[in-house]
């Protein structure tokens, strides 16, 4: 049996590394008592999948893993229901973490890392008001370049990001007074990580220090021409409501 799940991950779990949320879903699917397929050969592992890692101190609405459950003998049991999945998956899991769908995997669907096309992020900007903000938001979008300084593996390069940014507005979210970036980034190539984005717009800054919360908020497909989530499910409530479609 093939699975989609899709999850949130909000709150102090934010710290935490892709990799540590990959061992959080294992030990959760394990105590859950859910039977995982393995791989073959020496050192089998679980056939689990993530999606898009997460920047570490990035929170998500939209989080997905695939994972494959060992074939089950009709004579011991049958296929545990999805809705009961979804329930026994989110009682062993740390806090922060919120399961919002199970479904079955199409057959023959793309691998997560392969099928998503773009994310939409949801960034509050401390110390910057909405003009300021809006001025350097109309000055990027306006540019035929943007170049951001990259350094990977001890070598530094600097790439044109303007391709990636397929939209771009300030917007506002209730209850919180600091203008918010509501961004739609390609992930194509190597793709533009969302504080790279604020360093762009406010080169003289330290991009760190300006971006507050960073919210991914969906990852889109694209299936005969439109877009589409990959696994859609009605809102989730946060600790900041979202106005960022």
């Amino acid at each position: 049996m093939k699975l989609r799940v899709r999850y949130t991950k909000l709150g102090k779990i934010r710290f935490t590394s892709h990799r540590d949320t990959a061992r959080h879903w294992e030990r959760a699917v394990r105590k859950a008592g859910i039977p995982l397929a393995y791989s073959a050969g020496f050192t089998p592992r679980p056939k689990m999948s993530f999606g898009l890692a997460l920047p570490t101190g990035g929170e998500s609405l939209a989080e997905y893993l695939d994972m494959d459950l060992a074939e089950i003998d009709p004579e011991q049991g049958h296929a545990p229901d999805l809705d009961e999945l979804g329930a026994r998956f989110a009682s062993c899991l740390p806090v922060g973490y919120q399961t919002t769908a199970v479904v079955a995997r199409e057959p023959g669907c793309p691998s997560l890392q392969e099928d998503v096309v773009a994310c939409t992020w949801l960034l509050s900007l401390s110390g910057v008001g909405t003009h300021q903000a809006e001025a350097a938001v109309d000055t990027a979008l306006a540019q035929s370049s943007l170049l951001v300084e990259r350094e990977r593996k001890g070598q530094r390069s600097v790439d044109d990001v303007r391709a990636a940014i397929e939209s771009l507005q300030v917007t506002s979210v209730a209850e919180d007074p600091r203008p918010h970036l509501c961004a739609v980034l390609v992930t194509n190539g190597r793709g533009l990580r969302p504080t790279e984005l604020v360093g762009a717009l406010f080169p003289t800054l330290d991009p760190i220090d300006l971006t507050g919360r960073v919210l991914r908020t969906h990852q889109w497909i694209e299936r005969d021409g439109e877009r589409r989530d990959i696994v859609p499910t009605p809102a989730v409530a946060t600790r900041t409501p979202v106005e960022c479609a």
